[in-house]
């Protein structure tokens, strides 16, 4: 009985291991990349929940405005979140566009002729 209580401890460690620390770690790594591939004229949020554009960095702090001629100093490890590029945002635009049919405003001006061509009949 003790060598299977001892190996039921075991399990439970190396499962709460990989449920919760494995995946922090991703977390963490994933963050340091983010913070290491920052870039001017990238648009970012703070942890405070502040937007804005990068406009210099240095070693642990970024300048951001976030207003026009309005910049702030924030420590780098204040990023939560970067935005996707510009250039990326106006590629996606034109297909969700194309998606949209523009019958619908066709057919209205045709339903509202019917009604009036069975009153003269």
């Amino acid at each position: 009985m003790n060598g299977i209580g001892f190996l039921l401890i075991i399990v439970a460690f190396g499962f709460l291991w990989f449920v919760m620390v494995r995946p922090q770690k991703r977390r963490q790594v994933a963050q340091q990349q983010m913070l290491q591939n920052l870039r001017v004229g990238d648009r970012v949020l703070t942890a405070g929940g502040i937007y804005g554009e990068i406009r210099a960095l240095r070693d642990e702090e970024i300048v951001i405005e976030i207003a026009p001629e309005l910049e702030v100093h924030v420590a780098r490890r204040a990023i939560a979140g970067v935005e996707p590029r510009d250039d990326a945002e106006e590629i996606e635009e034109p297909a969700t566009e194309a998606e949209e049919p523009a019958e619908p405003d066709d057919r209205e001006p045709a339903a509202a002729e019917a009604p009036s061509g069975e009153d003269d009949g």
